[in-house]
């Protein structure tokens, strides 16, 4: 783990680039107390993902499909009854 103070950071993150590309991660200080953390994001996936991966797993029930309560529906639109 990289541990940066701020002005460190704003002044050199491009040198710290390559290790965080390689997975490491930067723990970003205020005046040497964590307040953050820069992680590496994932890799990008190659290929799509597949359809279909939970066919089998569960069931919708019919009642999924029906209208659902007016006060419920209101209560998503913020509205009091």
């Amino acid at each position: 783990m990289i541990r940066l103070n701020i002005h460190e950071a704003k002044t050199h993150l491009s040198r710290y680039l390559g290790r965080l590309a390689r997975g490491e991660t930067i723990l970003l200080c205020k005046r040497n107390i964590p307040i953050a953390e820069i992680r590496p994001l994932p890799a990008h996936r190659k290929a799509k993902r597949p359809l279909g991966l939970a066919k089998g797993k569960f069931k919708v029930p019919p009642e999924f499909f029906e209208p659902l309560p007016p006060d419920l529906v209101d209560a998503f639109q913020g509205k009091d009854r």
